[in-house]
């Protein structure tokens, strides 16, 4: 039995190179045990983790090397997110059984576009099929993910999500990068229901079907709406303010929004924002001023240029949450 699925807040870990492009495995276990202290749970070999230029066997040494460095930080029950996401059902499966055997708890999925009308016509029959399969050959649980940017325009609908939720026993959530907060709230309103969790039970009776921000930026209202967390790349570089953000929106739903979460929020939201217009090449130089990683990513990506880059470290949301992540370290020291 694997480590259970959990709500709260996790991190798409970016792969770190060397000049060769070679896997920085050095500073990769470094990372994931700063991202674990700080509460955060590691999604490896996601899309921030450039995982289209991995190839399978440094996919696995990336998964043993968190798994290692999680237990070496004294957190061996903090599970590990893996990406299996390829372009065809078999290759797929294979990355996560690969990913079972390396260490991972569960595999998040986000369908391939190379063939996007194929997927989605006949309201999006083989799209389904494909996440039934992955489901069944899977020894671990599985995670949607609808990031339409990066698929090809494929923008799974709420009925989608629900009818592969009902056929598929062996998935555990979606993370939803569409910013759909309406989509949101109507497939946690099924998900979350008793009547679904009766009818259709999880093959993992320990990874639940969890519905999952793709943005931080939306995170207090969404927890209204079902929510059970956020996968974010703030968590990256502010992982106590995220989780400060996550502790104090879900206490906020039995009892009131406050005026300092509110500022929260506000503070959250504009980071994720200018963090997420940087996108890989801008993380990776901001991780590299902080800590001290390379900057590089793999080719045919291009690093950022000195001056984007300092736009990034010098901006003032981003300035903001790093003030107030090194306020709340002190705090915990």
């Amino acid at each position: 039995m694997g480590r259970s699925l959990r709500p709260g807040i996790y991190a798409p870990l970016p792969c770190f190179f060397d000049e060769n492009e070679e896997l920085d495995l050095t500073s990769y276990k470094k990372h994931v045990q700063f991202v674990a202290k700080g509460g955060v749970l590691p999604v490896v070999s996601g899309s921030m983790g450039e995982a289209i230029h991995l190839s399978r066997e440094e996919r696995i040494s990336l998964i043993k090397t968190a798994r290692a460095a999680l237990d070496e930080a004294g957190l061996p029950d903090m599970p590990i997110m893996a990406g299996a996401g390829a372009p065809s059902t078999r290759e797929t499966i294979q990355l996560a059984r690969d990913a079972a055997e390396a260490g991972a708890d569960h595999v998040i999925v986000v369908p391939c576009g190379y063939y996007n009308g194929l997927l989605t016509q006949d309201n999006f029959k083989a799209l389904k099929q494909y996440f039934v399969d992955v489901a069944a050959g899977s020894p671990i649980p599985v995670l949607l993910y609808n990031f339409p940017a990066v698929a090809g325009g494929i923008d799974m609908t709420s009925d989608v999500i629900e009818d592969i939720a009902r056929a598929a026993p062996n998935t555990c959530g979606i993370k939803l990068t569409c910013g759909a907060v309406g989509k949101l709230t109507r497939v946690a309103s099924l998900t979350n229901s008793a009547s679904f969790q009766h009818k259709y039970p999880r093959k993992d009776e320990f990874s639940p079907f969890l519905v999952i921000d793709g943005f931080i930026d939306f995170l207090l209202p969404s927890i209204a709406a079902g929510a059970a967390g956020s996968i974010t790349g703030l968590g990256n570089f502010a992982p106590r303010v995220c989780i400060k953000f996550w502790e104090e929106s879900r206490a906020s739903a039995t009892t009131s929004v406050t005026d300092d979460l509110r500022g929260l929020q506000e503070i959250v939201a504009r980071a994720d924002w200018a963090a997420s217009k940087a996108n890989i090449p801008g993380m990776k130089f901001l991780l590299g001023e902080l800590f001290g990683y390379g900057r590089l990513p793999r080719r045919p990506v291009l690093p950022t240029s000195e001056e984007r880059g300092r736009s990034l470290t010098n901006h003032p949301d981003i300035v903001a949450i790093l003030d107030l992540e090194r306020k709340l370290a002190a705090q915990q020291s």
